[in-house]
């Protein structure tokens, strides 16, 4: 960990040069003894606490939602590089502790964490209000939160660090137990709560910060996935109360002119435009891989580099209910056309999935429409990554009451996502039968917030992954024979990812996951 904390530390002491360099502190600059006093710079060190998101949900869809039965990949044999293996591999389940894209999400929840440290460590150096200074710590403290959580979720135990890191041998610390990380998560979450203020909505638009709303929901998915039930209804049924609710259709919730909706508890903020390193691109990777997207994007651009990723399985497509078209016709696109030798994809038309059969000689390849809007250059979209919205609340609420023993109650919050999603169609569920109300909740979750990261989460959370994912390996393995025998051999151990190989090199106490090569 010692690179990381290192180059975080440096980075953020904002350490100023000049020829004459004995001059420690210049005054015509802002150097680390004149930083972190004022509310300005620490606002400027919240928002760098933030940036990590980014290139977090740049690689985190490999690692849920590729996990999972929702989508898959266009195998491409002309290319066999790591940059390609490394990606399949995880979502084949044959990753190793050396995989670059697993090894990414665990290096940018840490380097978020080293951020909000030294928020935390420092702000009490500063000359801020009160009211300043909760905003920014509550903040800090979500941050801090939602990257742990993350990280237990994904590599079990992890080393727990509180503090900023000052030196070398600060940053070699052994793993902290799971229920150590989940107590300071907890600790950070209701922190957080106390401290930030409920969202405010101007025109219907939030700022794109955390609030309490969002250290809210983070809180309530913890309980879910301890089992405790009770608590988490209670945060849950905070959310209304706070402003939340549904936007009146569901694709509306994905167009870039209603990001920070009064739907979205949480989003990752990216920015179109020549800045740099704040737009997103995330339809460019899901797209097959074609040299001309115009079709579908409406912007001229080959993405046979990037693209063909996490596209949408049939098991997902077969998942929507026959009627469920809004909801279906929002999250999935249908791309005709033919491949060529190199198994690149020509484009010819861009359809719905609905009822469609291609023309004869041209194949269907389904990708993901809900990151499709209007811009302008290829590769630089104003898309933002949905974290938590009101409808995951309702339906992890419909959940939580469910399991209690509440099924009566639970259709309430169940059957409003569903009105909105049929066009206020009835469609209501009405079963009182806890069990069978548990699957059609689980399904409701898959089809409502497809390709939002959440599903691999949920097969974990419930205990189903093993049970799932083997028995989709076994679909795919007819369907694809590129696939190895090894693939898809889910266990226990492959519920967490290895800690990365890098990492126990620099730091002999870290221990590995079961599973892996120790």
């Amino acid at each position: 960990m010692n690179k990381i904390f290192i180059i975080t530390v440096l980075a953020f002491t904002v350490i100023s040069c000049k020829k004459d360099f004995i001059e420690l502190a210049p005054e015509d600059q802002i150097g680390e003894p004149n930083f972190y006093k004022t509310e300005a710079q620490f606002r400027m060190a919240l928002t760098a606490a933030y940036t990590p998101l980014r290139d977090l949900m740049e690689n985190d869809f490999y690692t849920s939602e590729m996990r999972s039965d929702n989508t898959h990949y266009q195998y491409y044999q002309i290319n066999r590089g790591t940059a390609y293996t490394m990606r399949e591999n995880v979502a084949d389940f044959m990753d190793d502790p050396s995989n670059n894209y697993s090894n990414a999400v665990y290096f940018h929840c840490f380097k978020g964490i080293s951020r909000a440290n030294v928020i935390l460590d420092r702000i009490e150096g500063g000359t801020l209000s009160d009211a300043a200074k909760n905003d920014i710590v509550g903040q800090a403290k979500f941050l801090r939160a939602f990257n742990y959580f993350k990280l237990v979720r994904y590599f079990g135990g992890v080393p727990l660090f509180i503090h900023e890191v000052l030196d070398a041998e600060e940053s070699f610390l052994p793993r902290s137990s799971a229920a150590a990380v989940y107590a300071q998560i907890i600790d950070d979450a209701k922190d957080a709560i106390t401290r930030l203020s409920n969202p405010v909505f101007v025109s219907g638009k939030q700022s794109g910060q955390a609030t309490k709303g969002a250290a809210t929901m983070l809180l309530a998915e913890v309980y879910m996935t301890q089992q405790n039930y009770a608590e988490a209804e209670a945060l849950l049924n905070s959310l209304a109360g706070m402003g939340y609710d549904l936007l009146p259709k569901y694709a509306d919730v994905f167009s870039t002119n209603n990001k920070n909706s009064r739907e979205s508890i949480f989003e990752v903020q990216y920015l179109e435009g020549l800045q740099g390193g704040q737009q997103s691109n995330f339809i460019y990777q899901f797209l097959p891989r074609t040299q001309n997207t115009t079709l579908i994007t409406g912007v001229k651009t080959d993405n046979s580099g990037i693209g063909g990723w996490n596209t949408p399985t049939q098991d997902l497509i077969d998942a929507y209910e026959a009627d469920d078209t809004l909801r279906k016709d929002a999250s999935i696109g249908m791309a005709e056309g033919t491949y060529n030798a190199s198994n690149l994809f020509t484009l010819s038309a861009n359809k719905s999935v609905l009822n469609y059969k291609p023309a004869a000689g041209r194949v269907g390849v389904p990708y993901i429409k809900k990151y499709l809007n209007p811009h302008t250059n290829p590769n630089n979209t104003n898309d933002n990554w949905p974290v938590y919205r009101y409808a995951d609340a309702l339906l992890l609420l419909a959940e939580a009451k469910n399991l209690q023993g509440k099924a009566g109650e639970a259709l309430v919050p169940l059957n409003k996502v569903r009105a909105r999603a049929f066009g206020n169609v009835n469609h209501n569920i009405t079963t009182s039968d806890a069990a069978a109300l548990t699957d059609i909740i689980a399904r409701e979750r898959r089809v409502e917030l497809a390709f939002e990261n959440r599903r691999w989460h949920d097969l974990v959370r419930t205990g189903k992954a093993i049970e799932v994912m083997n028995a989709h390996g076994v679909k795919l393995k007819q369907l694809y024979n590129y696939l190895p025998a090894a693939a898809y051999q889910v266990n226990a151990n492959r519920l967490l990812y290895p800690i990365p190989q890098s990492e126990r090199e620099l730091n002999i106490d870290l221990t590995q996951n079961d599973g892996y090569p120790q």
